[in-house]
């Protein structure tokens, strides 16, 4: 255990290790930026393309 927490320190006094975190800090948050995006417009689409579905099956009935 002892081996594992210093190789985390040494791993975090680099400067490549602290950079490496701070991009992968950066890449989580717009990976959740994209998936957000695609969930809330996902569904403004569905309903979008419900809506478009229903007018267009009106003008067929008509």
């Amino acid at each position: 255990m002892k081996a594992l927490l210093s190789a985390v320190r040494a791993f975090a006094r680099e400067e490549d290790g602290v950079a490496l975190t701070e991009y992968l800090i950066l890449l989580a948050l717009l990976v959740g930026g994209v998936i957000a995006t695609v969930v809330i417009a996902g569904t403004n689409l569905n309903a979008a393309w419900v809506t478009w579905a229903a007018f267009f099956t009106e003008l067929e009935r008509a």
